[in-house]
């Protein structure tokens, strides 16, 4: 169905121990994004990015919450903007950066369908939970602990950002394609009540069984779904210019069919797609790819 789509870039790193997924905006839109949604029949506007201050103009806080200010205060802006850009009956599309800014994204379009009393449910592809809290984070960094703040845990300069909390019920939140989980971490995936799908789960069901659940929890009850993109969801063959690449990810073509379902539901309320690394890409393998993989999740078939 063609619509009108917003683009909106957070071109931040401040969350991760690895610079360079602040280029990844750039990369998505070197690789043809806006005029891809267009052939779709799209009406798309691209508004920039969010200016964001650099690792070296600054303190980095605490070291069990790197940057957490800073990373707060992108996250309010970015929230803003994607709640007005749903008041304006437009879809956003949010590209990072590092996946933090996820808090931003859920927080916008949490407030936007509060207003009329509504829930949202989320679709996180990751290789990771992202599930840690300052106290159980081994490294501190910030883009390993936005889901958990989505969900109510964790600090309040993230929690609270949208004045509700959790911004998104843990039992409308389903995770896929995970297969690495901090020791500490595990605890808080295990009895929040999250629903996750991990790769031995998309193994031996495969890959259209999972999405199907995953499609039914996160749906249920809700005025629809975001959904969450980081790159390293797919194996490294395949996208190798990643932020925290892991090995023994999705395929091709699971990935694509993953969005596909997704885009089949006609549920998704925002999109949003990080972690590509452009200084350890090939050739702009990852951004192309996943303009491939954004394009299947707003609505691109085969046939």
């Amino acid at each position: 169905m063609p619509q009108k789509i917003r683009i909106i870039g957070v071109p931040m790193d401040l969350g991760a121990s690895r610079r360079g997924v602040d280029m990844g905006p750039s990369a998505l839109r070197v690789a043809g994004l806006q005029a891809r949604l267009k052939q779709l029949g799209n009406q798309v506007e691209d508004i920039g990015n969010i200016p964001v201050r650099q690792p070296e103009e600054q303190p980095y806080g605490g070291k069990n919450a790197k940057y957490l200010e800073e990373i707060a205060e992108i996250c309010k802006s970015l929230a803003d903007i994607v709640q007005k850009t749903l008041e304006e009956n437009f879809f956003p599309v949010v590209l990072g950066g590092d996946h933090s800014i996820a808090v931003g994204t859920a927080a916008g379009a949490a407030t936007y369908f509060n207003k009329t009393s509504k829930r949202i449910g989320m679709i996180w592809l990751d290789a990771h939970g992202d599930m840690n809290t300052p106290e159980s984070s081994p490294s501190g960094n910030v883009h390993g602990m936005p889901l958990a703040a989505i969900m109510g845990y964790g600090p309040p300069e993230l929690t609270e950002l949208a004045g509700i909390k959790p911004m998104i019920e843990p039992r409308n939140v389903t995770l896929v394609g995970i297969r690495d989980l901090d020791s500490k971490e595990r605890r808080l995936v295990k009895e929040s009540g999250v629903h996750v799908y991990t790769m031995r789960d998309i193994d031996e069901r495969g890959m259209r069984e999972v999405m199907s659940e995953a499609i039914r929890f996160a749906s249920d009850d809700t005025a629809g779904i975001a959904v969450s993109l980081d790159m390293d969801f797919v194996d490294p063959s395949d996208a190798p210019g990643v932020g925290t690449p892991v090995r023994g990810g999705v395929t091709y073509r699971e990935a694509h069919l993953a969005l596909e379902m997704i885009a089949d539901s006609r549920t998704m309320v925002c999109f949003e797609l990080v972690e590509i690394n452009p200084v350890i890409d090939l050739h702009n393998t990852t951004a192309l790819l996943g303009v491939e993989l954004a394009l299947s999740g707003l609505g691109k078939k085969i046939l």
